[in-house]
């Protein structure tokens, strides 16, 4: 519990202290956001704003992790694969924006390019985890077990790769990923330290404790964006979590917002295709609620008060089935 109090505060105070002068650079070089025509007609006055702030939040967990994991004697295998995947998936995340910023329109990666690099960097984790062991490759639901066997590492790879693309849909307004995303790595610290995963419970907590310190800067009207370098990588992240800690079908549950704005876009998309028809005025399910007048700051705050009740529900969970009460 101290340990992860401590990587929480300092993945805060990494965050405050590298984002002035980071944003102090992006403005310097003029290096903004590009919006896309399809946006909504609010968004166009984004244009420019400071973006790829991702860097200084993944550097602000990366620094923050490796110095309690240290400190707490846990800077093990499992500790570096989460750094390496979360590194990995930050570069990935850093080409799409640098693209978008070359070219100077909100297109970066194909979603081919995306997608293979994704997979690749998941690899990692999701090989890993069957080398542990047998007891590893199970995914459990209550007392019921299913051995997943020599297809747990696709599941494992579904899950991150999903988690990566749900965090990066849900990152379309000011602060709204952010705040939500604060609960959800909260609750994986609180998961993972009721597991005995302590490794993953740092690295979570370090993850929240610098989202927080992002806010700052992050809240509407935003003074810089994190980009796919931020998303792209904190939802591979937040999936490489759950698979190293085990609690990959909590990870519904606790996840359910960014699930459902990920759900959103299929539904839309689908719906279109077979029908000609859309199901919400637009799609991720954010923009649907702006196009319905609802404001910006109305959207994050029902939006992270949603995603912190889901998350409050899978720790509740977690605990009364470690306890033997379900």
């Amino acid at each position: 519990m101290i340990m992860t109090t401590v990587a929480f505060i300092l993945g805060l105070i990494l965050c405050l202290l590298f984002g002035v002068p980071y944003i102090d650079f992006l403005q310097k070089k003029s290096i903004g956001q590009y919006v896309l025509d399809l946006a909504p007609e609010a968004h166009k006055q984004k244009q420019g704003t400071p973006t790829t702030g991702g860097v200084f939040i993944v550097t602000a967990i990366i620094l923050s992790s490796i110095v309690v994991l240290a400190l707490a004697q846990k800077l093990d295998t499992i500790g570096f694969i989460l750094l390496i995947t979360l590194f990995f998936y930050t570069l990935a995340g850093f080409q799409d924006d640098y693209l978008k910023l070359k070219g100077k329109e909100n297109q970066g990666l194909t979603p081919r390019g995306k997608f293979i690099r994704q997979i690749v960097i998941a690899l990692l984790p999701a090989i890993f985890v069957p080398l542990c062991g047998e007891q590893f490759t199970r995914i459990s639901f209550a007392y019921h077990y299913i051995d997943l066997m020599w297809f747990y590492p696709f599941f494992a790879v579904f899950v991150i790769i999903g988690s990566s693309n749900a965090f990066n849909l849900t990152d379309g307004l000011d602060g709204l990923a952010t705040s939500c995303g604060i609960p959800v790595f909260l609750a994986c610290a609180c998961v993972a330290g009721i597991n005995g995963y302590m490794e993953v419970a740092i690295v979570s907590a370090a993850t929240a404790g610098a989202l927080c310190g992002f806010l700052k800067y992050n809240k509407p009207k935003a003074q810089v964006f994190m980009g796919d370098t931020g998303s792209l990588a904190l939802g591979g992240l937040l999936g490489t979590l759950a698979v190293l800690a085990k609690f990959e079908l909590l990870l519904i549950i606790m996840a359910m917002l960014f699930i459902i704005e990920t759900l959103s876009v299929i539904i839309q998309v689908t719906s279109f295709k077979l029908t000609g028809k859309r199901v919400f005025k637009m799609a991720p399910i954010h923009h649907h609620f702006e196009m319905l007048g609802w404001s910006e700051k109305k959207i994050v705050i029902v939006f992270s008060l949603f995603s912190t009740v889901c998350s409050i529900l899978s720790i509740i969970i977690c605990y009364l089935y470690f306890r033997g009460l379900i």
